[in-house]
């Protein structure tokens, strides 16, 4: 009888774990929040910065991961920050209200320092392409990068264009967002470190779409060499204004320039621009060409700038709540913090202190026959 009463036991048992509740008690879904412009002059930017999130969330919910002791998958909430910071703090309000564990996001620096007070208060980690320094330095330990910081970049470009380029008479022109004004300060200071020459430093906006009067103003201080910080929308119709008023002068510009967009608005005029992008060309890469592979499989076409980098940063922070086994920020935000691992972008995709990324690696483009091609790589990883 009692042999009876245990198999009947057991039998029941296997029924429960087998039933929907049980099942359902098993599993969770781990929402984590992206935000970037995915309307207007830069949607492109962060239609290209979702799919690289959306990758690493599909690679990793592939393998099934188990947290909490339960089979975990991930989603994104997707909001529209419009690249504008006040829409940016509702829509940050609005992710933490809807119960993220975790940010990624925002783009633009000027709408990250500002929106990634609201996620500290709340104690959700944020991981953002925000490339000023400020950012970091705020004294928050929620916030990390998934690219490199002005600091990094503009020191790098402004001892290249001094030493390497040979600048004597160099021109600086800014958006006066937290992005440019980072970058070009940054790279003033480098200039100036390495013994250039800063003849005139002028700023504009980032829905400025008339530069004459500016570059009329530069032209006649004779530059050899200008330097604009901002997005593609300026910089290229910048450049082919400045063509068309006869300036020689070799132009550069950050990472936000190096797009298929600048090229086709620029014309002949992107021919000789010079361009600097963190980290190395995507072919070369630790994990470039299986990124690129899989990329291409899911959406039919070719990665872009920001793809790799936040695909990175959304595997950072997976895989932090998995080291954990916990979804909960104040548990895996520890985690996150030491983070040491081989990801697309680099060997060793890896915090300091501050949050901002070990790895300082640059690489130098150029617009040729329509194309970017990679010049030289400076720093080291």
């Amino acid at each position: 009888m009692k042999v009876r009463i245990a198999a009947i036991a057991a039998a029941a048992a296997l029924a429960l774990s087998m039933s929907p509740v049980a099942q359902a008690a098993n599993t969770q879904t781990v929402k984590l929040g992206l935000s970037a412009p995915m309307t207007g002059a830069q949607a492109q930017y962060g239609k290209d910065f979702e799919s690289g999130v959306q990758l690493a969330i599909d690679d990793f919910n592939a393998t099934k991961p188990l947290i909490d002791g339960k089979q975990t998958t991930f989603t994104i909430e997707a909001l529209d920050d419009q690249a504008d910071p006040k829409t940016g703090t509702v829509v940050a309000q609005k992710l933490v209200d809807d119960g993220i564990k975790g940010m990624l996001g925002h783009f633009n620096s000027g709408v990250t320092i500002p929106a990634s007070a609201i996620y500290s208060r709340a104690g959700i980690p944020q991981i953002s392409t925000s490339t000023a320094p400020a950012y970091t330095r705020q004294g928050f330990k929620t916030t990390f990068r998934m690219m490199t910081s002005d600091t990094q970049q503009g020191s790098v470009m402004g001892k290249y264009v001094v030493d390497s380029l040979h600048a004597k008479r160099i021109a600086i022109i800014d958006d006066r967002t937290a992005y440019g004004q980072g970058l070009a300060e940054q790279f003033e200071k480098a200039v100036k470190a390495a013994g250039g020459t800063i003849i005139d430093h002028q700023f504009t906006s980032d829905k400025a779409v008339d530069f004459k009067a500016i570059l009329t103003g530069i032209k006649g201080k004779n530059p050899d060499f200008i330097y604009y910080a901002g997005a593609d929308a300026q910089s290229a119709p910048l450049v082919k204004q400045a063509r068309s008023l006869g300036m020689k002068a070799t132009f550069a510009s950050g990472e936000m320039s190096k797009t298929e967009d600048f090229i086709k608005i620029a014309g002949t005029a992107a021919d000789g621009v010079i361009v600097s992008l963190a980290g190395l060309p995507l072919e070369k890469m630790p994990g470039g060409p299986g990124f690129t592979q899989r990329y291409k499989a899911k959406f039919g076409t070719e990665p872009t700038t920001y793809a790799p980098y936040t695909y990175d940063g959304a595997m950072a922070m997976m895989e932090a709540m998995q080291k954990s086994n916990s979804s909960d920020p104040s548990v895996y935000l520890p985690f996150l913090a030491k983070t040491d691992m081989k990801g697309v972008t680099s060997k060793h995709f890896a915090y300091d202190q501050y949050g901002d990324l070990r790895d300082a690696i640059i690489t130098v483009y150029k617009c040729e026959d329509g194309q970017w091609k990679p010049q030289t790589v400076l720093g080291s990883q």
